[in-house]
């Protein structure tokens, strides 16, 4: 957040385990147009190891990030090579700025429209006084998960999906504004919906949206609604962040906050908790916004919103034929006569109710399979006995394919396949296990 944002906005009445275990595959016999698919939920805890990172990188490099300094750089070569390894084609592109050499980060997912661009930015550079994890390490972190969550989930959109990192920032919106100013008009037309998200995790958090744009205000609104959480207008667009210059060029703009110097008021804190008469964040721009300045159900709630808005507005929604398929192929090790483990697949994309006759193939390694308690648990926490504990049973292996009436059952959600061994001296793991709809 530039510094100029410490003049505005200063009455009270300011008017949102792993992925990696979650092994979301793309649909079995997907159809051939794009698939809108519910947004994968982002995982805060790999935000946080990014924003650790990023921690590590000022600390190592006198306390800050900030542009033209050794740990902006550190920070821009993190965040390209989580990118490169992730299947992005990134670009670094430089600009000069009181000296310096500046880096902004672009990141293009390949496949989409590139005629209609879908993009999303934060800045990663920090002020000189301080390591800048929630200005702007937060939306930094934020949106470099999503980028990783859209090449995990083999997400291919309708649209183009494209990710920056800005440098300069802090000096006046140097990276961005010198973004825009090297775009064509024709590739300027092409970007359908710039999102900004400076500043998501102030540690006494509100949640503002953007109205620069009705369609893009209306899925951040939506969103939050759905969750229960009131939100407010951020009045940012008056040229105070990275979304300024696209603004200026017309590009449609949109984005999240959480504060950050001014006050909380009594109103506020009702709607939202924290505490009234305080900052949201007391060390904005100080040598204490460091990793402990973040407060994480704000990072979570925001990281989930923007996964929301990337899905929403990149896609076009069609249903996935009959016969779609999603697998988990993560072993899960069984414990011997021990407490239940899960193994769980998110399921998204598909229209109304699970089938009538959900089938569910379970591969799972074990040396008695009579020992074995197996549930399907729905996304409701609903459970489904797909096989129970026999003495009698000593065969190895559970490798079968079971049918299951879930026509009660929302299709869309986590559901969890549920493995006990009751018994004593046998032991094994699930392989893998697959619904298909």
């Amino acid at each position: 957040m530039s510094s100029a944002l410490q003049a505005r906005l200063l009455t009270a009445a300011l008017s949102a385990a792993a992925l990696a275990a979650v092994a979301l595959a793309v649909p079995t016999g997907q159809a051939t147009a794009a698939q809108t698919l519910a947004a994968p939920d982002i995982s805060v805890t790999n935000v946080k190891a990014h924003l650790t990172q990023l921690q590590s990188i000022a600390t190592a490099n006198s306390g800050n990030r900030a542009h033209g300094r050794a740990g902006y750089k550190a920070s821009v070569d993190y965040v390209k090579a989580k990118l490169d390894a992730a299947g992005f084609t990134t670009t670094l592109q430089t600009f000069t700025s009181s000296g310096s050499t500046g880096y902004n980060v672009i990141a293009d997912w390949p496949g989409g429209d590139t005629d209609n661009v879908i993009m999303a930015g934060a800045h990663l550079d920090s002020v000189t006084a301080g390591p800048g994890i929630n200005d702007n390490g937060s939306g930094s972190a934020a949106i470099l998960e999503t980028a990783l969550t859209v090449a995990s989930s083999g997400y291919q959109p309708t649209k183009h999906l494209r990710f920056a990192w800005w440098g300069a920032e802090e000096l006046g919106m140097i990276g961005s504004t010198y973004y825009v100013n090297n775009l064509s008009t024709a590739n300027k037309a092409k970007i359908d919906g710039y999102l900004n998200f400076d500043m998501i995790g102030s540690p006494n958090p509100g949640y503002f949206v953007y109205d620069d744009d009705a369609t893009i205000e209306a899925v951040f609104k939506d969103w939050f609604t759905a969750k229960g959480i009131a939100t407010e207008i951020e009045t940012e667009g008056d040229g105070r962040s990275d979304h300024a210059p696209f603004d200026d060029a017309g590009i449609p703009i949109g984005g999240l906050f959480s504060g950050a110097d001014y006050i909380k008021t009594t109103a506020q804190a009702a709607k939202w908790g924290g505490t009234s008469g305080k900052a949201f964040d007391a060390c904005y721009h100080a040598s204490c916004d460091t990793s402990s300045n973040i407060n994480d159900t704000a990072l979570d709630n925001n990281s989930d919103a923007i996964a929301n808005a990337i899905w929403t507005l990149s896609g076009t929604a069609t249903t996935p034929p009959t016969g779609t398929s999603f697998e988990n192929t993560t072993d899960v090790t069984i414990g011997d006569n021990s407490t239940a483990v899960e193994s769980p697949i998110t399921v998204t994309g598909v229209t109304g109710n699970a089938p009538t006759a959900l089938a569910v193939a379970v591969d799972i390694k074990h040396t008695w399979r009579g020992d074995l308690v197996i549930d399907l648990v729905a996304p409701d926490s609903s459970t489904y006995r797909l096989k129970s504990s026999s003495s009698s049973d000593s065969a190895d292996n559970v490798i079968t394919t079971y049918t299951v009436n879930a026509s009660t059952e929302t299709a869309n959600g986590t559901w969890k396949l549920r493995v006990q061994d009751v018994a004593a001296q046998d032991t094994g793991y699930i392989d893998s296990w697959k619904l298909t709809f």
